[in-house]
């Protein structure tokens, strides 16, 4: 899969509030109610990822704040499938 241009991958932000571009990956910050909410979040995420066979890179801190960062490895850079999945995200907790 190509990687999109600095262009399309300002485009694609414009409908992307929670997200940004950071050092070659889509990135965002979602903070969740609690513990249990962000931990079942990745879960949730990781469910679909796997469904997707598109991993990106996650973490919690401050025990309920989650970080995702999308991009395909394979292709070297941002790609479609990562907009797809940000974009999935988005719509899975409402922002």
């Amino acid at each position: 899969m190509p990687v999109l241009s600095a262009q399309e991958i300002a485009e694609a932000l414009e409908g992307l509030p929670a997200w940004s571009q950071d050092e070659g990956a889509l990135a965002a910050s979602f903070r969740r109610k609690d513990w249990p909410d962000a931990l079942g979040f990745v879960n949730q995420l990781g469910a679909e990822a796997e469904r997707r066979n598109h991993h990106p890179d996650v973490c919690i801190t401050g025990y309920r704040t989650v970080t995702i960062r999308l991009t395909t490895h394979s292709d070297g850079g941002i790609t479609d499938r990562d907009v797809l999945f940000a974009t999935w995200i988005s719509g899975a907790i409402g922002q």
